[in-house]
């Protein structure tokens, strides 16, 4: 092993470790630097250097679209994103990038050091390889699937798009419910020629996949764009949640050769394993589905792989299924099965207390605060919905209508439920202005009882909420 120095474009120079035979993805290879806390990776392309869109693409990355450098935000989006830090020009070109933190490698099992692409998570063959301490909990999928579409939210914003968002470009880390989006020197800036990049297998979405045979600057063919981000995203979605791939089912669509059949199903021909109308892709052992989901995820899903897989304009985008998965997140609730395979299930309805996973119901009535907003004054309409169970808790967004959790989001926790005495009851800790059923104010560490029908003020102040219980019986 040798050191060798490279020279950056701002006239910086990094030292990295050569080796004869570094890691190499599709397009770089990659070194270490001395202290392992970044890479240095090369494009293998001797022609990358020549690449005048390349390098104003990188410029465009590294510069006015990059969230990392932002004062209030940057240290968030550091966490989701492994966002390059420089471009290098000798020996060749390539970029320089912070290392992937220790905890998105395997801590144990067979598979001890390697990275963690989500493959190893949302496929069932795989995760049977999996120690159990590696495999996580479904809540923390949840987790990962709100940071996820947060992070490529948050391209959009920009106007960025990921290329090749797919399991090999997210890396995960289940037991902790975080994720991290590599690769992002090679996003689609707006204005640029976009990347010559097709994407994964499975991943990439229909319009890219039937079209590819044609020359890069043939206009019919398709690009990606955020709208193809809008398909690999759910793409994503789908197996972290269900295990499973939404177009991966039994139907052939070709006895050519299993190319053609794969080509055909995940592009001109694709069809959703859950289509309402035609069943002809359906697993026979099908298990959970989207509807299992709740409302929203379960409309979000058929969107994207109904209506939207043939159609791009009609994909839902990056923040709907933020907001989605985020409105989902408040009707989990724990399994009452300690050997359930997924711990937590979603309680969307009066009707949804059994666990679609290992069919087992809920052992006792279950409170759910009914959230309401006021439309004008004295009028409230429906605004959310929260199932309590003891490590449940209520946050700002959950007290004001006009709050939503996000990068820059205040986590400190106002109110908390606990099971007390055979009742159960929200302890307030920090709402300023909770109000009882009866209208008196309920100072920090005094509690308002969840009895069926009562109704309350969350918060006296503007756009405060307003809670309605409901039980929900086994």
């Amino acid at each position: 092993m040798t050191t060798r120095t490279a020279m950056l474009k701002d006239g910086r120079t990094v030292k990295y470790e050569e080796v004869s035979d570094p890691p190499a993805g599709g397009m770089k290879k990659v070194y270490f630097t001395p202290d392992r806390s970044e890479v240095v990776a090369f494009f293998h392309d001797p022609q990358a250097a020549a690449d005048a869109n390349r390098h104003a693409r990188l410029d465009a990355v590294l510069g006015r679209y990059n969230p990392t450098t932002d004062p209030e935000t940057g240290d968030y989006w550091k966490r989701l994103f492994c966002w390059p830090t420089g471009v290098v020009t000798k020996p060749m070109l390539g970029i320089v990038a912070p290392a992937y933190p220790s905890n998105y490698f395997f801590e144990s099992g067979p598979f001890k050091g390697k990275e963690k692409k989500g493959k190893w998570f949302s496929s069932p063959k795989l995760r049977a390889y999996l120690p159990e301490v590696e495999r996580g909990t479904w809540l923390n999928y949840f987790q990962i699937g709100i940071q996820m579409a947060r992070a490529i939210s948050r391209l959009h914003l920009a106007g960025l798009a990921h290329s090749d968002l797919s399991c090999n470009n997210v890396l995960l880390d289940p037991v902790r419910g975080q994720c991290v989006i590599i690769d992002i020197d090679s996003l689609v800036v707006p204005g640029m020629f976009p990347p010559d990049v097709l994407g994964t297998p499975g991943y990439i979405a229909p319009e890219v996949l039937s079209t590819q045979h044609l020359p890069l600057t043939d206009p019919a063919r398709k690009h990606p764009t955020a709208r193809t981000d809008q398909h690999a995203l759910p793409v994503l979605l789908y197996e972290y949640l269900l295990f499973r791939h939404p177009l991966r089912g039994p139907k052939i669509h070709s006895t050519v050769s299993a190319e053609q059949d794969e080509h055909l199903g995940m592009g001109e021909r694709a069809l959703f394993v859950e289509h309402p109308t035609d069943s002809s892709n359906r697993p026979p052992d099908l298990g959970a589905t989207t509807a299992d989901l709740g409302p929203q995820l379960h409309s979000l899903f058929e969107r994207a792989f109904v209506k939207g897989l043939h159609a791009p304009n009609d994909r839902p985008a990056a923040i709907e299924w933020e907001r989605g998965l985020i409105r989902t997140w408040d009707l989990l609730h724990p399994c009452a099965n300690a050997a359930c395979s997924h711990k937590w299930f979603v309680v969307h309805s009066p009707t949804s207390t059994r666990c679609p996973f290992c069919k087992t119901k809920l052992k006792a009535p279950v409170p759910v605060l009914k959230l309401r907003k006021e439309v004008r004054p004295g009028q409230w309409m429906p605004d959310g919905t929260l199932v309590v169970h003891g490590s449940g808790g209520l946050f700002n967004w959950h007290a004001f209508d006009n709050l939503f959790p996000g990068a820059k989001s205040d986590r400190t926790r106002l109110a908390y439920f606990a099971f007390h005495q055979g009742k159960w009851l929200l302890i307030n800790e920090k709402l300023t202005t909770l109000t009882s059923p009866g209208g008196s104010r309920v100072p920090a560490g005094a509690a308002v009882e969840l009895k069926p029908g009562a109704t309350f003020r969350l918060a006296q102040d503007p756009h405060g909420r307003l809670a309605e219980v409901e039980v929900y019986t086994p």
